[in-house]
């Protein structure tokens, strides 16, 4: 059986065309098609849910790897102006033969049919359509960095529950802008997104603080970017070492804390 090309399921269930009555008519009657058709269609959807999200952390690195990988790949393939893919079985004496080349060329020849095409013309190329496919993909990364899955997901996760928060503030000479919120998640990490951090000739470091003893501890430091997921102790007590601290500190081979302060706020919860 000859199935539906890819190119036209992905505008299929990006909703940049509809399927005319042929198609239609293999889609009820293809399984496989249709359950392609089904998966990009999840793909897009969990896509547009993520549009009305705000202040999501960046998706893995591997998201982008992976995009940039299969956008290489799919540039590097046939021209779109060249002809399109399609081979006649070779014609011979013996009947059974022919069916023989016959059934070798449906399953590994992809047909392209110029009616199959977009209603936006021939510019949507595959290489476009592989990259439209990966950016979905990439809305799905960026999904499940925050453990967000849709209802009828069949192996749904469960969203982390916060168990303590705190509002961070600038703190000392930190210029007012600089922002951040720390939350304490159920399965024992530190979760920290922070802003408009001044430049510092060293690095960010998280800290633990007792207000009454003004004893500390380190958490861990922040990378490149706005968030960061940091374990805590075993047992840590958070009533007692309530206060969540951001200095900016030196290379200098000194484990302790700097004194230069950027962000404080008190967990509650």
């Amino acid at each position: 059986m000859q199935h539906l090309d890819h190119d036209r399921l992905v505008f299929l269930a990006l909703g940049e065309s509809e399927a005319d009555n042929g198609e239609s008519t293999h889609l009820g009657t293809c399984a496989h098609c249709r359950a392609e058709l089904a998966t990009l269609e999840r793909v897009a959807g969990l896509g547009t849910e993520t549009q009305g999200l705000t202040d999501l952390p960046d998706p893995p690195e591997h998201v982008w790897q992976g995009i940039i990988a299969q956008v290489r790949a799919a540039e590097a393939g046939p021209s779109p102006t060249g002809p399109a893919r399609q081979q006649v079985p070779t014609q011979t004496h013996s009947t059974t033969a022919a069916r023989a080349d016959d059934t070798h060329a449906e399953s590994t020849v992809t047909r392209l049919d110029p009616t199959r095409r977009s209603r936006r013309g021939s510019g949507w190329s595959r290489w476009a359509a592989t990259a439209v496919t990966a950016a979905a993909a990439a809305a799905v990364g960026v999904v499940g960095t925050v453990s967000v899955l849709r209802p009828d997901d069949p192996s749904p996760t469960p969203p982390q529950v916060v168990v303590a928060s705190a509002p961070l503030a600038a703190y000392g000479s930190t210029p007012p802008t600089a922002t951040g919120d720390a939350r304490v998640l159920q399965d024992g990490q530190l979760h920290l997104h922070v802003a408009n951090l001044p430049r510092v000739p060293g690095y960010y470091e998280v800290w633990l603080i007792n207000p009454t003893t003004m004893k500390m501890f380190s958490v861990g430091t922040l990378g490149g970017g706005p968030d960061a997921l940091l374990p805590l102790p075993p047992n840590v007590d958070l009533k007692s070492y309530s206060v969540v601290d951001v200095s900016a500190e030196q290379y200098d081979n000194n484990s302790s804390h700097s004194g230069d302060s950027l962000l404080r706020g008190t967990l509650t919860g």
